[in-house]
């Protein structure tokens, strides 16, 4: 037999038991390798499904240090460059200086007590220490004997790295984190005790975790990117400050949302108006995104600049309309505006398909104010109806956007109810008023929201509003000049008193020659003194250009030389004229008119 094969040339296969267990092993590698690659193709297939659950920058850094212990490594952290979360990305990371890192996770196996750098806080990193190899030159770094002097290149301190000496740290990993070729930062590993170090394995592995993390890392990072963007579009866009308003106390907060798909096109105003009223106005643009805020912060613009001119809500309403059919976005939104008189202790509200206000009496009872929902901005459906809402003296009435009572879970009229519970008796009232509700409410919010709440007050213990009618004949500008001295002697405006004798005689001269006569005169002390005179004539006055020949025709040009400003504006029984002054300094002296 064994002459034929040797004749024939042949070999006779090898006896895998020929040889004792080497044998054995060299005939089994293949199969113990096929089973190590399909272990580690299914642990990645793992990590897929772990990391990266949510778009949070700090909860995805955490699963992946959470996911590679203990199964690959003892102890694990994430540390990102700090200038890229500041979105500064570029090749610059590559050079030799120190790099500045912020500590995003740490995960260490039970019974481990190291000291790395706490999570949140800045770490620099130094041509000396091991972190930063790897960063530089994008590649990973292995040791698999570490010394002391090794320790002291991987830890933060000496006194963490007597930890890890003393917890026999033994092999230390690298990896750098790169998406899209922007380098992020770098994970580290290490493994104590008698775990075996880690191999070149090892190494590919957690280079394949560090790619697929990074992805899910940079995404969480431009998404948060994103967001801040809006937000700080949206905040810039919004009144940073509310204006002194008398007989109100306003207080205002915006609440972005999580998702910066969901943020932007909310806004909120407080306009000061002459004769000591307010304007109030919420909206909200039916998008989200930069584009909404856009056309948000437009259509600001749009309404700060009518409630300027002291047009009545309803008005103001349509006119905005018609500004907002105008836009190029073809975009639609809500919006509440109410307008406060604190002398009669009345709002005037009209509302564009906006949420209803809700008013609080002095005893804590609150309910949704019936105004007549009309149309929203931009679908040409007008006229809004106007509703006088009485304001009770300590009541409150809270104005805002959807984004409040939106929830995921729960129902609009559930939503609603808690709101009103929330707006009720128990709220504080101060300026921590509106965080305060929106606290109470509480919920999964889906969308940003703004809450604006006018707290009623008294105008003052001294009386800062003086009110008298005027007869409708040629006695009228005498009584008004009478009636101004002795008021403006009463509150101290000495100085004032010539002025606003000689503004008041204009103003009622005007009533009657123009305006059917004068109705009502109007003084109220607040940061300035206005004084304002009704009639019921149609027209609103205008400067004339008067010739050096003409009689008359100089009366508001006198006006608007003394005073710091002057306007009119329609009410529903015709019209008022006012002019502004400012009140003379601690010193006596009036201000220059600006």
């Amino acid at each position: 037999m064994r002459e034929r094969q040797r004749r024939r040339g042949g070999r006779r296969p090898p006896d895998p038991f020929v040889g004792g267990h080497r044998t054995l092993r060299a005939a089994l590698r293949p199969v113990t390798e096929a089973l190590g690659a399909r272990r580690r193709l299914a642990w990645l297939n793992e990590a897929g499904m772990r990391i990266g659950t949510t778009l949070d920058l700090q909860d995805t850094a955490r699963e992946l240090a959470d996911f590679t212990v203990p199964e690959l490594a003892d102890g694990c952290a994430v540390d990102l460059l700090d200038s890229v979360l500041r979105f500064q990305e570029g090749d610059r990371f590559r050079g030799p200086g120190a790099l500045e890192l912020r500590a995003m996770a740490v995960s260490q196996i039970e019974g481990l007590h190291l000291a790395p750098d706490p999570v949140g806080e800045l770490s620099v990193h130094t041509a000396d220490r091991l972190g930063q190899t790897c960063l530089t030159s994008r590649k990973p770094v292995l040791l698999t004997r570490m010394t002391r002097a090794d320790h002291a290149a991987v830890a933060p301190s000496a006194e963490a790295a007597d930890l890890m000496h003393r917890a026999r740290v033994h092999a230390y990993l690298a990896v750098p984190l790169i998406a899209r070729g922007v380098l992020l930062g770098l994970v580290d590993f290490i493994r104590t005790g008698s775990r075996a170090p880690f191999t070149r394995a090892d190494v590919a592995l957690a280079m394949e975790l560090a790619s697929k993390a990074a992805l899910y890392i940079d995404n969480a990072r431009l998404y948060g990117r994103e967001r801040e963007h809006v937000v700080t579009l949206q905040r810039a866009l919004l009144p940073r400050t509310s204006p002194s308003t008398p007989g109100l106390d306003v207080s205002s907060c915006y609440v972005p949302a999580a998702d910066p798909a969901a943020v932007g096109g909310d806004w909120f105003d407080v306009v000061a108006l002459p004769s000591g009223r307010t304007a109030l106005m919420v909206g909200d643009v039916m998008g989200r995104g930069l584009a909404a805020a856009a056309t948000m912060g437009r259509l600001r613009t749009v309404a700060r600049t009518l409630m300027a001119l002291d047009i009545a809500p309803e008005r103001l309403l349509a006119r905005l309309d018609l500004a907002a059919r105008d836009l190029e976005e073809d975009q639609v939104a809500t919006c509440l505006c109410a307008v406060h008189d604190p002398y009669d202790g009345t709002f005037r509200i009209a509302s564009a398909g906006h949420p209803p206000p809700l008013l609080t009496g002095p005893d804590g009872t609150t309910s949704f104010v019936d105004v007549p929902a009309g149309a929203p901005l931009g679908t040409g459906v007008i006229p809004y109806d106007p509703v006088d809402c009485p304001m009770p003296v300590r009541g409150r009435l809270t104005l805002y956007t959807d984004g409040l009572i939106r929830s995921r879970t729960a129902g609009l009229d559930t939503q609603l109810e808690r709101l009103r519970r929330a707006v009720g008796d128990g709220v504080p009232e101060d300026g921590t008023v509106c965080r305060a509700i929106t606290e109470r409410v509480g919920g999964d919010r889906a969308d940003d929201a703004i809450v604006l709440v006018a707290a009623a007050r008294p105008l003052g213990p001294e009386g800062d509003v003086f009110v008298r009618s005027l007869p409708p004949d040629g006695t009228a500008a005498g009584q008004a000049r009478a009636a101004v001295r002795e008021q403006l002697e009463k509150w101290g405006l000495q100085d004032l008193v010539d002025t606003t004798e000689l503004v008041v005689s204009e103003l009622v001269g005007n009533a009657l020659r123009y305006g059917n006569a004068p109705g009502e005169l109007r003084l109220l002390r607040h940061e300035r003194l206005s004084v304002e005179v009704s009639d019921t004539g149609p027209d609103l006055p205008q400067i004339q250009h008067a010739d050096v020949s003409d009689e008359s025709g100089r009366g508001l040009q006198l006006i608007n030389m003394l005073c710091r400003r002057w306007g009119s504006c329609r009410t529903p029984a015709g019209k008022v004229v006012w002019a502004e002054q400012d009140l003379p300094t601690r010193g006596g002296s009036v201000p220059p008119v600006r």
